[in-house]
């Protein structure tokens, strides 16, 4: 069954771009059919997995108003099972175009409803703001992955987040549900982290995810030669810290659907 999530959080520099494009680099090799969409203006996730975010002819904005077919944008990495929707600038134009369109917060679901049964994950790179892309993504998603910092800030406003997920889950797909949280660019050293990382896990409980991503310079260094972590060093601890949390995101998957708790 395949799963769509939303990868977001309404505060930038979380590792929000890092997370999508690594752990859907780390679940296609691990043999799973994975679709990265870049839904997020500033093109982060396409030029960090090396494909080019100017001069398409044909852009996710044509697909999103309805003018072109997901088909037409859909790129396949060389010897990878990844696909990718890739993102561009004009994106934006296609938020404030969408204000004017009926059943605006629907126009990604169905875009992506003749291609969902090719994949067992779909991962969305969101914007770091809630706006109609945001909006766009959370309607078509099954479930929503939060990276977050364990800082004061990203916790005061993860509570803003949740009450989107909710309304969301409320006026335009009750199937929307928290999927769980990754904490990023851990330090365990630090007395905040650790302090800030325990308030999380008593209120998010088992949707906290064990696996944490350190700062690591790999990570950092990645995207300027568009690949992901596990492409341009296998070894590091972040590649290895991102495969690590798509092992775990499977046992879980596997878990629900078994019924079970993992």
């Amino acid at each position: 069954m395949t799963r769509v999530i939303a990868v977001t959080n309404q505060k930038g520099g979380v590792g929000k771009t890092t997370t999508s494009v690594n752990l859907a680099a780390s679940l296609a090799a691990m043999k799973r059919r994975v679709l990265l969409i870049d839904i997020d203006p500033q093109g982060n996730a396409t030029t960090g997995i090396g494909l080019e975010k100017h001069g398409q002819q044909v852009s996710l904005t044509d697909v999103l108003l309805g003018d072109a077919h997901v088909s037409e944008i859909l790129r396949k990495l060389p010897d990878s099972s990844l696909h990718v929707l890739p993102g561009s600038p004009d994106v934006t134009a296609a938020e404030v175009s969408l204000m004017t369109k009926e059943r605006r917060e629907y126009h990604l679901r169905e875009a992506l409803a003749p291609i969902r049964d090719n994949y067992d994950y779909i991962l969305i790179d969101c914007p770091p703001s809630l706006n109609m892309l945001t909006v766009n993504a959370l309607v078509a998603a099954d479930g929503v992955l939060i990276p977050m910092q364990c800082e004061y800030y990203a916790l005061e406003g993860l509570s803003a987040l949740v009450d989107t997920i909710e309304r969301i889950a409320q006026t335009a797909n009750p199937d929307l549900q928290i999927m769980g949280l990754v904490r990023t660019m851990y330090d365990p050293r630090s007395n905040l982290s650790r302090d800030v990382s325990d308030q999380i896990s008593v209120f998010f409980k088992d949707k906290v995810y064990n696996t944490s991503i350190p700062r690591n310079i790999r990570l950092a260094e990645a995207p300027s030669h568009g690949l992901s972590a596990l492409d341009y060093d296998k070894s590091s601890r972040g590649a290895l810290s991102y495969l690590a949390l798509a092992a775990e995101m499977l046992r879980k998957d596997v878990s629900a659907a078994a019924g079970v708790n993992p």
